[in-house]
């Protein structure tokens, strides 16, 4: 149990006001292991809500270092920063923001090998990537971990997000298997509003806190969409039952190991 100091109850005062957190809640948020991968577009707002929020550790995985057209989007990132990792500019903000905050840093990208090794540290992983494959390797290691995890994917100005917990409809259940390489664009090649990746990293943060706090519904069997053109949002709703032919999580799972899909060139150094 964490007992809050008079600085932190200033701090979060917000979250303690709210009935459904309280200070139990803003504790168990403190309590928190978080991991981010990717802190580009999706990641930069997930980290830097989550901060400000009080979570009490947040890992952030990432290889890439800051490009000038990254910053249309990608908000944690500074003009400053190009050419230093991202990781370290992640940090750098999510410090300034909340001191109270313990950050992992982890300069690699994440593949088969090493998947597994990171994400069983953490109690909730965040998919903040912008490329197929990788979202695949998130979804079948926290499967395979028993870990629960928020989906996302932005492309133009549309995005969609779900959150997994264990028993619940996972992205193979939805999606078999990746799209062959370079059969859909990514944000680097056809572009992305930069807006929407704070439209969707938000929901991300705010599925993240929730978890954490008990409060509300998860978006867990649903998918939610958005289509900022019009700003129309629908849910989805998924039934539990196409987990049986889930060749992850299904009653008869195909897949045990962890598998490194081939991706698009551009794909990996872009997040």
């Amino acid at each position: 149990m964490i007992e809050l100091t008079e600085e932190q109850i200033l701090r979060y005062s917000r979250h303690i006001l709210l009935q459904d957190v309280g200070v139990e809640g803003q504790e168990k948020i403190m309590n928190a292991r978080v991991l981010v991968v990717g802190a580009g577009g999706l990641g930069a707002p997930v980290s830097l809500y989550l901060a400000a929020a009080g979570i009490g550790t947040i890992g952030i995985v990432d290889a890439d270092v800051v490009d000038l057209s990254n910053l249309q989007r990608q908000i944690i990132h500074f003009t400053k920063d190009i050419g230093v990792l991202k990781v370290k500019s992640a940090e750098e903000k999510i410090k300034s923001i909340n001191p109270d905050v313990k950050v992992e840093t982890h300069c690699e990208f994440l593949n088969a090998s090493n998947a597994l090794d990171i994400i069983k540290e953490y109690d909730f992983i965040i998919d903040g990537t912008d490329n197929f494959p990788v979202k695949f390797l998130i979804n079948d290691a926290c499967v395979l971990a028993g870990k629960p995890f928020s989906h996302g994917g932005i492309l133009r100005f549309n995005g969609q997000t779900f959150t997994h917990l264990p028993g619940t409809v996972c992205y193979r259940c939805m999606f078999k298997e990746p799209p062959p390489a370079g059969a859909v664009p990514t944000c680097s090649q056809a572009g992305v509003l930069g807006a929407i990746a704070g439209m969707l990293g938000t929901i991300q943060a705010a599925e993240t806190l929730k978890y954490f706090t008990g409060v509300g519904e998860l978006l867990t069997n649903r998918l939610l969409t958005f289509d900022a053109k019009t700003m129309q949002f629908r849910t989805i709703t998924i039934p539990v039952k196409h987990r049986d032919s889930c060749p992850i999580c299904g009653s008869k799972p195909t897949i045990d190991h962890l598998i490194d899909y081939e991706q698009a060139a551009c794909d990996l150094k872009k997040h």
